[in-house]
């Protein structure tokens, strides 16, 4: 980790770009996030839970557990499979894998979005390629079926040969769908509701302050990791950054000096930035500051979603989410910026996008399979989260009152120590 950290050498670690974006309601809770934080930096300390919290090495590697996790909780909650940017005019669409699930999300002719499995109702063959597209029909690569964006079956290839049926029981099958805030949320599961203001509650009106569906997007990559709790876990603490990212992160944020607050299952971490610690070594006021550039806060959507970098004119946003494997998960790493994508700027995403990613799965992912690794060798301990790592704590006291609230009966619960 040490030969691969020294490669990133310190004049290509991307500059933050402070954005102007923030006002209103939005611009106070920076504001109040900064003081929080200046007054940390001040006097050497970071937030912190009440005490510390054990979780069993089990919780990791248990095959059992881990499908009661995917039934329980991932197919039954609202996940963000898409940004609003994503599908950005009529006829668009997104295809993906989720936990399994191959997924279709469009926006109609209308503007409408809808979600649908990616399934052909002829012979079960996956529709569209994974990735972003604009088309006004989805039309199967297998036999030549279409489908409209919402899903309703068009055109069967030599329809007079085929025979009769009723083409309204073969359309494709519809997920639930909600747009909010610049995200699209997706139920995994046919027939549910989504109650989206009670899923979000007070972090609602958090996100709409961060104007993501005024963003572009400039890129998608996808990320291969470890078992997804292993994985979130890296974005929820800064206390990993003087020893992890010496020669990135570091740079640029300040280590175990953090803020957190939590909302329902959702949560926000913020990290005091060098220009903060610079600032206040110089005697400024904190009131005359600007957070977007003295601030950096990860805004998190329960089960894995990470904005980095949101208050800023340019940030990542990771979704994390397991695969069918309980040792592995996948990672979708998009890079958004609030300016159009020219030809003055790209070379400049370029250069950022690729460092996030190297950072991310270099130093991160490659550490979280060590840890994968790590747990299935020492069963019957626990893992230990200390009282400064509370977004990790919070983590995991909501991911144990989900599968318990949801749980049914025959499948496994999380181990407690």
């Amino acid at each position: 980790m040490a030969d691969v950290a020294a490669q990133l050498k310190p004049e290509v670690v991307p500059a933050y770009i402070a954005s102007s974006v923030l006002d209103g309601q939005a611009r106070e809770e920076a504001m109040g996030m900064m003081r929080r934080l200046a007054e940390h930096v001040r006097n050497s300390t970071t937030d912190q839970a009440d005490g510390n919290w054990q979780e069993p090495v089990e919780n990791y590697a248990d095959e059992e557990l881990f499908r009661a996790e995917v039934e329980t909780v991932f197919k039954r909650i609202p996940l963000p499979l898409a940004l609003s940017c994503e599908l950005p005019g009529k006829n668009t669409y997104k295809a993906l894998e989720a936990v399994g699930v191959p997924v279709v999300i469009t926006r109609d002719a209308k503007g409408e979005v809808h979600a649908m499995l990616n399934v052909c109702r002829h012979r079960g063959a996956l529709i569209c390629a994974q990735g972003h597209g604009e088309s006004r029909a989805l039309t199967c690569p297998y036999h030549a079926w279409s489908y409209g964006l919402d899903g309703e079956l068009r055109g069967i290839y030599g329809e007079s040969t085929f025979g009769e049926f009723d083409k309204s029981e073969r359309s494709l099958i519809q997920l639930p769908v909600v747009e909010a805030a610049g995200l699209i949320f997706v139920c995994l599961t046919p027939g549910l509701q989504i109650d989206i203001d009670s899923w979000l509650g007070d972090f609602k009106p958090i996100l709409e302050g961060l104007k993501l569906d005024e963003c572009h997007l400039y890129s998608s990559r996808m990320m291969p990791g470890p078992n997804w709790k292993v994985t979130i876990e890296g974005y929820l603490e800064g206390y990993h950054f003087a020893s992890l990212h010496p020669n990135t992160v570091f740079k640029t944020n300040l280590s175990n000096t953090a803020i957190f607050d939590g909302y329902g299952p959702h949560e926000r971490v913020a990290f005091a930035l060098r220009n903060l610690e610079n600032n206040l070594k110089e005697g400024k006021d904190v009131e005359e500051l600007d957070p977007s550039a003295n601030v950096g806060a990860i805004f998190w959507i329960f089960p894995g979603m990470s904005f980095a970098g949101a208050m800023r004119e340019r940030m990542t946003c990771s979704l994390v989410l397991p695969t069918t494997r309980v040792d592995e998960s996948m990672s979708e790493q998009r890079v958004l910026t609030r300016k159009p994508i020219t030809d003055d700027n790209r070379e400049e995403l370029a250069t950022f996008a690729d460092f996030f990613y190297d950072v991310t799965y270099e130093e991160d992912y490659i550490t979280g399979y060590g840890v994968q690794k790590g747990v299935r060798n020492v069963g019957g301990t626990t893992q230990i989260y200390g009282r400064n790592e509370p977004g990790v704590q919070y983590a995991h006291a909501t991911i144990n009152r989900l599968m318990e609230e949801n749980h049914v009966e025959g499948m496994a619960l999380p181990k407690r120590a």
